[in-house]
């Protein structure tokens, strides 16, 4: 049909057609039809545009937390919690409670540090020989014992002092043995002599007294030289001989003080 067969009216009739059509298309809401039935027409709504700085914040967070969305790993975030992070908002709970379980941090705070002191004096322990002063002998100075090992008076011991010593039964002898032996003569039955010029001990017995004296197995005749743990036996008493001074010690070796 060509358009000159077209008459106005109908030219009329179409346009308001097109024109209804146009109409119900740009509303939203229902519109009712005449039968009683009701015809949905709506239009999809446009996108919301996106707005230039919201979006690169959006990516910068994105980027600087590195974290996978809900903990899923390669996931991506969701528009919310990208909003969070550049809000600074809290994160959710599930994430809080994993931030908690992990290890405290351990931090070292170092004091400022004191000015050095002086060290208190300790106590050093000094081993071997110590340099001993030597006074005044307020009496002769022992330089050794005659031990009671038999006889009256056994477990007793008489000191030798420096030089010449009487032996003998009596209270006036330099060493005085007298434990109830009568074997043993009053006045100096023997001589015990130290010599410190050269360290050493004799034994001389008293030629002039008619008792026995015994040194070891021996009746001497003459001076003997003393040995450490010597035996003299006078009457029926032995003692053995302790020396103190010696070749390892003398009095004289003392510095005077």
């Amino acid at each position: 049909m060509s358009s000159a067969a077209v008459g106005p009216q109908a030219r009329n009739s179409l346009f308001g057609s097109l024109k209804d059509a146009l109409a119900a298309a740009s509303r939203d809401d229902t519109v009712p039809a005449a039968a009683g039935s009701a015809v949905s027409v709506s239009a999809t709504p446009p996108p919301m545009p996106v707005m230039p700085d919201m979006a690169a914040k959006v990516a910068e967070a994105l980027a600087a937390t590195g974290e996978p969305q809900n903990g899923a790993p390669g996931a991506s975030p969701s528009a919310a919690d990208a909003a969070r992070e550049v809000k600074g908002a809290p994160r959710p709970l599930d994430q809080s409670m994993a931030e908690a379980d992990r290890p405290p941090t351990t931090r070292v705070f170092r004091s400022p540090q004191k000015p050095a002191t002086e060290e208190p004096a300790r106590t050093s322990l000094v081993r071997g020989k110590q340099q001993v002063k030597r006074g005044v002998f307020e009496t002769d100075p022992v330089v050794g014992w005659l031990v009671i090992v038999g006889g009256p008076g056994i477990g007793q011991y008489r000191p030798i002092f420096e030089g010449n010593n009487t032996v003998g039964r009596a209270a006036g002898n330099r060493i005085a043995i007298d434990f109830g032996d009568d074997a043993i003569s009053g006045e100096e039955q023997a001589y015990i002599r130290y010599d410190s010029s050269d360290r050493s001990f004799l034994f001389v017995p008293n030629l002039a007294k008619t008792n026995v004296v015994s040194l070891n197995d021996r009746r001497p005749t003459a001076a003997v030289a003393l040995q450490a743990m010597d035996v003299i036996t006078m009457g029926r008493t032995q003692l053995v001989f302790v020396p103190f001074c010696g070749a390892e010690f003398d009095w004289s070796a003392l510095a005077d003080g």
